[in-house]
């Protein structure tokens, strides 16, 4: 017994240290990872999912059936994260990371927000863990896509437009962010304090979300006594346009190219060009 088992294990022996000793290969994966990251308005966004390819194969109404859940990508569910609280085609989502799941349908698809995000793959998964489910509406793509792809779009303050594109189908969520009153109490914090004001940013804030021009215009001109610069000369060109004083609109972007011409640095190029396209527009 003794002779007969000193070959096998010394067998055994070898068969492990060769297994030990086998490289590990890397190899390309059919759907590789993928993180896109975003902000939107004061909002930070990620998304983590694998992509993988159509490869000539019929993907919606095949590849991925109709009617059934599917974990909007490959590989391990995809994770959405929010910095702070959204909403999306007008379902409120608290800040989190969520699983994203689809149901595709050929007419409408129901989009999933999910609490569970330690599944692989939808197998697992259960309606329990939703947090929210709305329904959107896939349009047509005129040039297909290959690979599948989660992206942003049409990206405003407080908006952007998230697309789940694959084949000839792309889906369209509304993502909204709220900007105005997490900045507003920002404003009023830096105005109340001690020290050097906000004035330029804070003018610009309310030039661009139509807010009070008055205070807007108290700002500008605050800031532009403690410096006058091209560019404040400008946003002041630009908050009397807004407030239908041409005549002043177009005497501070004059002003605003005379500083710039006497600046250094390529900017100052751009500055010129804003102005005198603000001038023509007023004429």
């Amino acid at each position: 017994m003794n002779r007969m088992t000193l070959p096998v294990l010394s067998g055994l022996i070898l068969a492990t240290s060769l297994f030990a000793q086998t490289p590990k290969l890397s190899t390309p994966a059919p759907s590789p990872a993928c993180t896109i990251k975003q902000r939107v308005g004061l909002t930070d966004i990620e998304v983590t999912y694998s992509r993988p390819s159509a490869k000539g194969r019929k993907v919606f109404g095949g590849l991925v059936p109709y009617g059934e859940v599917w974990r909007t990508g490959a590989n391990a569910s995809t994770k959405v994260s929010f910095s702070t609280a959204v909403r999306l085609n007008g379902a409120a989502i608290p800040a989190g990371t969520y699983a994203l799941y689809t149901i595709p349908g050929e007419k409408e698809w129901t989009v999933i927000i999910d609490k569970d995000t330690s599944l692989w793959g939808a197998y697992n998964y259960d309606p329990k863990g939703d947090l929210v489910r709305f329904t959107a509406v896939p349009g047509a793509l005129e040039r297909p896509v290959e690979t599948f792809s989660i992206g942003f779009d049409d990206l405003r303050d407080e908006s952007a437009t998230l697309c789940l594109c694959w084949e000839k189908t792309c889906v369209p969520l509304k993502l909204e962010v709220s900007v105005v009153e997490p900045v507003l109490a920002q404003i009023r914090a830096a105005m109340a304090s001690p020290g050097r004001k906000p004035y330029a940013p804070a003018a610009q804030f309310y030039l661009e979300h139509g807010m009070d021009l008055k205070q807007a215009m108290a700002w500008v001109d605050a800031a532009i006594a403690e410096k006058e610069t091209f560019s404040v000369v400008h946003l002041k060109a630009k908050i009397l346009a807004k407030a239908g004083d041409k005549a002043g609109a177009v005497a501070a972007a004059k002003r605003s190219i005379e500083l710039a011409a006497k600046a250094e640095g390529a900017v100052k190029e751009e500055y010129i060009r804003l102005n005198n396209e603000l001038i023509s527009s007023l004429h």
